[in-house]
């Protein structure tokens, strides 16, 4: 007999369901009972940083370097005031367990780090703004 498996979404959780087709006469298709699929990850609390970090917005002339993933600041490579090259890593986002480097995308003077160390982040939230 053949059995044909399908993915199954209800009330937001998903199921792998097995059916199994019977070829004896009158008779429907069977479905075995389902398992629970493994649920997506929930998402990281927010943990509060070590010290609250006032979120600047970019002036004329200037632009923000923004999250993008969730995730939280390991360390912060550059320093505000400092004079940064396309390229040149400004800060270290851990997300799903891995260590990436946030880069600046052009040439330009690191005016504000709207994050700290330690402080969880949004994807597209404001990381540094450059000018």
């Amino acid at each position: 007999m053949a059995t044909k498996k399908f993915n199954v979404t209800v009330n937001g959780t998903k199921y792998e369901v097995e059916v199994e087709e019977i070829k004896a006469a009158g008779s429907a298709p069977v479905a075995s009972a389902p398992k629970a699929a493994d649920p997506a990850p929930a998402p990281a609390p927010q943990a509060a940083a070590s010290a609250p970090v006032a979120k600047a917005a970019a002036g004329a002339g200037e632009h923000s370097i923004d999250a993008p993933m969730p995730g939280k600041v390991i360390k912060l490579v550059a320093s505000e005031g400092q004079a940064v090259k396309a390229g040149e890593v400004i800060l270290i986002l851990e997300a799903m367990k891995m260590q990436n480097e946030i880069t600046a995308d052009t040439d330009g003077t690191l005016k504000k780090f709207n994050v700290a160390a330690g402080q969880s982040v949004k994807a597209h939230e404001s990381l540094a703004i450059i000018g």
